[in-house]
């Protein structure tokens, strides 16, 4: 090979290498009015491009989590399924070629979560040495998680008289956390185990157990019928499969104003996702699709009706009695169960 050649080869491998370097944002950036970073959902966002070399630019693509997003007036407008915390994608088809930018914003529900209040139907008697983390009716039967290392277990509950029909314990070394029944089965967190068990409904027999993916810890459970939705401490309440226990998504919780990293333990009713604020005497009910926080219940004045003691914590606990069409709730060593109407207030 004569050198000539040779020149010629390292020139052309020199330039192809300085092209494979230049970054996309070598030429565009994504410029946010005001550096503004939350935007509403299906509002459009004010941006403009900057073209760093004034290429002739032929068209743009906007995207969010893979869907194309409508435009008006130059502006991708917020048309998507879930809320949270988003990569906005802008491609660019310009003069030579074509290149993908991307920029992280948050979007935000449309309207404030309305307010509402409860009424109280009954009350019923509670094991105050229960440290509720989970509640859910199956078949007019209550079933509660307790937690608290060395006192954790699963049980069945007259909810009537508070006995306690059936009782599991687990192993010391585990925190008990929320439960969830879906089929023959019932499904139990523990909190930073990073481990939950899969009980037979019928006899408490414990027939497998799972290992979280993802998500932070064990907080909350409830299932829609098809998929089981978990909260772990952070915004998101993930999305598991059933049959494998694999996280296979999550939404995220949100405000018109924020991004909410507060839901404990769940409850699934009609599409929404009823959830104790951890620390408060409050519950959100949140769109199980979009995660949008659509109202706040403010449960205060309810502790004050239970027994005081030296262990008497927080309100947590919810479950929804279908046939009753009415809530029962309770808190952590509580010796009171409620029964009670959710209220919008006025």
């Amino acid at each position: 090979m004569n050198c000539l050649k040779v020149f010629s080869i390292a020139i052309t491998l020199i330039f192809m290498a300085c092209g494979d370097d230049r970054k996309p944002s070598d030429l565009f950036v994504i410029q946010l009015e005001g550096n503004k970073k939350q935007f509403q959902v299906k509002q459009p966002v004010p941006l403009t491009i900057e073209n760093k070399k004034a290429k002739k630019i032929n068209n743009i693509t906007y995207t969010i989590d893979g869907k194309n997003l409508p435009v008006e007036n130059g502006q991708p407008v917020m048309e998507v399924d879930h809320l949270g915390t988003k990569i906005l994608t802008a491609k660019i088809d310009y003069e030579g070629g074509s290149d993908t930018i991307t920029r992280e914003i948050s979007v935000l529900a449309a309207e404030a979560p309305q307010v509402y209040t409860y009424e109280i139907v009954n009350e019923y008697p509670h094991d105050m040495e229960a440290f509720t983390q989970g509640l859910e009716f199956h078949d007019g039967i209550l079933y509660e998680s307790t937690g608290q290392k060395g006192n954790s277990s699963l049980r069945k509950i007259d909810y009537l008289t508070g006995k306690v029909l059936q009782q599991t314990e687990l192993e010391n070394t585990y925190f008990g956390e929320g439960i969830t029944i879906l089929g023959d089965n019932i499904y139990q967190l523990t909190w930073q185990g990073k481990q939950g068990f899969i009980y037979n409904l019928s006899d408490f027999k414990r027939k497998g157990s799972f290992s979280y993916g993802k998500s932070k810890e064990g907080w909350g459970l409830c299932n829609d019928g098809r998929r089981i939705y978990k909260s772990d401490g952070t915004e998101k309440i993930w999305l598991l499969n059933p049959e494998t226990m694999a996280e296979e998504g999550y939404i995220e919780t949100v405000t018109d104003k924020s991004i909410f990293n507060k839901a404990n333990e769940l409850e699934y009713v009609d599409g929404k996702i009823y959830a104790n604020v951890w620390q408060k005497e409050s519950m959100m009910i949140i769109d199980a699709t979009s995660g949008a926080i659509e109202g706040v219940i403010n449960f205060g004045g309810l502790k004050t009706r239970v027994k005081s003691h030296p262990k008497l914590d927080v309100l947590n606990g919810v479950a929804y009695h279908p046939e009753r069409k009415t809530f029962f709730v309770t808190g952590k060593n509580w010796d009171k169960l409620f029964e009670v109407r959710i209220l919008k207030k006025s």
